[in-house]
């Protein structure tokens, strides 16, 4: 399989409201995590960090221009590749031990993490077989009701459990903005990893169905406005019977 170049790797799609997409287009949809910037009057924000295998910092200059905060909706492999070069970082408690010792079976880069969930390999030295998230601790627990301040926004942390015990969605009231993680997103849900909790699932996708959203920015696939995110959620919990 052929390697892709470091300036290649990402691709970065400025949206409205001062929210930045950036992914990694030469892994497969499925796998390929958003990472999302948000710009702040006195900081930034980024959501989820991607795989890992390329730098951030040094192929993505718009994640250096400011004071940023890095949160991580949660700890899969897919999403905190790059924390650990950000020095404000922020997790829920309950997943701060993965965060801190990033095993390839605790992030789930073991059994999903092989040279076929490319369509380039990353740059050498890649390798597949010893891909490793390097340890970030966090600078910040987060906890339910904790609100990530960039000056003239406010985002609200919500706990969502369920896809993991640590999950987490981002909530801007004033915009109606939602960025949700992986516990929905548009696309086939995981609910099976070694710490998902199918109670937890159904008890937060109820807590997001009942928030007022203006678009849904979420961890995989693309975004989607109030009308797709009520169905979303509603087919799901039909589907459980709840």
């Amino acid at each position: 399989m052929d390697r892709a170049r470091p300036e290649d790797w990402y691709r970065i799609r400025r949206l409205g409201d001062e929210i930045t997409l950036i992914d990694e287009p030469f892994i497969h949809a499925f796998y390929r995590c958003n990472i999302w910037h948000v710009r702040g009057r006195d900081r930034d924000m980024l959501v989820d960090s991607g795989m890992g295998v390329v730098s951030l910092r040094e192929w993505v200059p718009l994640v250096t221009e400011r004071a940023l905060t890095a949160v991580a909706s949660h700890t899969h492999f897919d999403h905190i590749g790059c924390h650990h070069e950000f020095e404000d970082r922020c997790v829920h408690r309950l997943e701060a031990d993965i965060l801190a010792d990033p095993t390839r079976t605790a992030t789930l880069a073991d059994p999903y993490v092989t040279d076929q969930i490319f369509d380039a390999l990353p740059p050498l030295p890649y390798a597949s077989t010893t891909y490793a998230v390097k340890s970030a601790p966090a600078t910040r627990l987060l906890e339910d009701g904790d609100v990530i301040d960039l000056g003239d926004r406010h985002f609200e942390v919500i706990h969502t459990p369920g896809h993991s015990p640590g999950g987490i969605a981002l909530w801007e009231a004033a915009t109606g903005i939602l960025i949700s993680g992986d516990l929905v997103y548009d696309g086939e849900l995981i609910e099976d990893t070694y710490h998902s909790n199918a109670a937890d699932y159904v008890a937060s996708m109820k807590r997001l169905l009942e928030l007022p959203v203006r678009i849904v920015h979420a961890g995989h696939f693309p975004s989607y406005d109030a009308e797709r995110h009520r169905a979303i959620i509603r087919g799901w919990l039909d589907e459980k019977g709840a």
